[in-house]
């Protein structure tokens, strides 16, 4: 059995006891005293509606492996199914359009569109995988997803295929033209981008050089 520590009405594992003690309250401020403290009230007050909810969670899930017990197989009635789960409460009536006012979020959330992933920042892999799927390329996106059909060879499976590669590119060109159009040319056309006195510099494959229709959408860059 673990070892405990009595700690006010709370029993500490002794190996998370000692973590916090030596490892994670030093230098923050926040005496392990008043940490323990903390969590008791936090315990006290919400450790029943905790209980509560599991509750609910578990009278939940029976009904539902009852409901897929008496309508077995992949061809249930999705629309009685759907209306089963409103019942039960385990689906709720959509509400009204609302707005979120929370002040302090960092730009990166609050303001620049892209998915949000949740990830243990211990985890270096599930780390490097939230960012990607935030600033991922969008050639990638394109190549690894159905946006591009594999219909004419260019399937997605095996090694790379230069005819779904040369199809990412056309639709990314086309996909920039759409959303970011250059003031003259294409981005198909495009051989090199630069940045040049905080602007957009394209250079055709004429030779030429094209700047964005609407210069404020380059909103940031890497680099001097």
């Amino acid at each position: 059995m673990t070892d405990r520590i009595q700690q006010g009405g709370l029993q500490i594992a002794a190996v998370l006891h000692q973590l916090l003690e030596r490892d994670i309250a030093p230098g923050t401020g926040v005496t392990p005293a008043r940490f323990w403290q903390g969590l008791e009230s936090l315990v006290t007050a919400l450790g029943p509606r905790n209980r509560e909810l599991l509750h609910i969670r578990d009278d939940l899930q029976a009904k539902i492996d009852d409901w897929h017990l008496a309508n077995p197989g992949p061809d249930y009635d999705r629309h009685a199914y759907k209306a089963f789960l409103q019942d039960i409460g385990y689906l709720l009536p959509e509400g009204p359009d609302f707005q979120i006012s929370t002040t302090g979020v960092d730009e990166e959330v609050a303001v620049l569109a892209g998915p949000q992933l949740v990830v243990p920042v211990m985890n270096a892999r599930y780390a490097l995988n939230a960012a990607n799927a935030r600033w991922g390329s969008l050639y990638d996106a394109l190549y690894g997803t159905d946006v591009i059909p594999d219909a004419g060879g260019a399937q997605r499976a095996g090694a790379y295929n230069p005819v779904r590669g040369n199809k990412v590119i056309a639709y990314a060109k086309n996909f920039l033209d759409s959303h970011c159009p250059l003031a003259a040319g294409s981005h198909a056309e495009a051989t090199a981008y630069a940045v040049v006195s905080g602007a957009l510099q394209t250079t055709l494959r004429n030779g030429t050089a094209s700047a964005l229709r609407e210069p404020g959408q380059l909103c940031g860059y890497n680099g001097a």
